[in-house]
């Protein structure tokens, strides 16, 4: 019974592996780890925290990328000054 439990664990396991897409996680780890440890803290609820470190987390994230989008567009929005011609008044 049990080797049978573990196998079908397993298998699961190995077949949600191969079938899930490439996730991007930018946020979502490192507020998960701040979470889980905040919510053990305050009274062993670690996976909670972790859940909602995980969505702080990737909203925080997902923040800092439109403020960079925005200032990469204003960047390139302003023209560029020209560089100014030197004088060859030095070289003989």
């Amino acid at each position: 019974m049990r080797s049978t439990h573990l196998i079908a664990c397993l298998t699961f396991a190995t077949v949600l592996t191969l079938t899930t897409g490439v996730a991007s996680a930018k946020g979502c780890l490192k507020g998960a780890a701040v979470g889980a440890v905040a919510g053990h803290v305050a009274g062993h609820h670690a996976v909670l925290g972790a859940v909602g470190g995980c969505v702080v987390g990737r909203h925080m994230a997902n923040q800092k990328a439109k403020e960079e989008a925005a200032q990469k567009s204003v960047m390139k929005s302003q023209p560029r000054p020209q560089p100014q011609p030197t004088s060859d008044a030095n070289h003989v």
